[in-house]
């Protein structure tokens, strides 16, 4: 199964057929998608990649599309989420898939509110685990984090001079709270465990004009690691330029 999640930025509106390019080329079976907030241009991108289940609503975030049948998608709200989280059920064997979108900015304040998001949808998880007597133990929780990972480098530098005197204000770094609360609860990086090293492979998706921050993450249960085939940041075709201001991030998971 290859996944792939992708920040279409702003509805995609005018770029459908930029985006559905990129699409095809990764050759996805899965694609969460964020910022899809126009139904329309969902369905218009489904019909080019010939995606043929689709899902969106209007003023969501989240949406979805795939090659494989889906047995039944939702979108909750966990408690202060701002996004909903949009889960998705396919086929026996497959990976339950939570599409994520946490809230944006650079800055400490806004770490905390992304930390209390996650931890509410996590709660949500695991409830719905025991609830469902762990019939989807393997799950996958994709999409546009706005965070970074712990351990990894970063430089305010090419940011707009506004967020460089956030980060300034919030001691001169961001916290890793979120990314490492993902790590303590027993998930695993698709990145990290394909490109271990985090100064020769940092995983930037964000922004395609000059990359230089990784927010778009894959996790898995750690339990179900070796699944992880590969995992790449797509900066072909030509069109991943231009299609949207986050490269797509494309994991190949294996059957068992």
């Amino acid at each position: 199964m290859r996944l792939l999640t992708y920040n279409i930025r702003e509805g995609g509106v005018g770029r459908a057929k930029q985006i559905a390019e990129v699409i095809t080329a990764a050759k996805a079976d899965f694609v969460a998608l964020q910022e899809a907030r126009d139904p329309a241009v969902v369905q218009q991108i489904a019909t080019i990649t010939g995606l043929r289940h689709c899902g969106s609503r209007p003023s969501h975030s989240t949406g979805f599309l795939s090659r494989l049948p889906v047995v039944q998608h939702a979108w909750r709200h966990p408690p202060r989420t701002r996004h909903a989280v949009l889960e998705v059920s396919l086929g026996e064997s497959l990976p339950r898939i939570f599409v994520v979108h946490l809230r944006a900015w650079f800055s400490n304040w806004s770490e905390q509110q992304r930390w209390r998001e996650l931890s509410g949808l996590l709660d949500g998880i695991k409830e719905q685990l025991v609830r469902e007597r762990h019939s989807f133990a393997f799950h996958i929780l994709a999409g546009d984090f706005n965070a970074l990972a712990p351990g990894e480098a970063f430089d305010p530098s090419p940011m707009p001079a506004w967020i460089r005197g956030m980060i300034w204000l919030s001691g001169r770094d961001i916290a890793r709270k979120t990314i490492g609360m993902m790590q303590t609860e027993g998930y695993a990086d698709s990145w990290r465990i394909m490109h271990p090293d985090s100064v020769k492979d940092p995983g930037f998706t964000f922004p395609v004009w000059n990359p230089h921050v990784r927010l778009d993450y894959v996790f898995t249960p750690a339990a179900y690691a070796s699944r992880v085939r590969s995992c790449e940041v797509l900066r072909s075709p030509d069109a991943a330029r231009t299609a949207s201001d986050h490269f797509p991030l494309l994991v190949e998971l294996a059957d068992s």
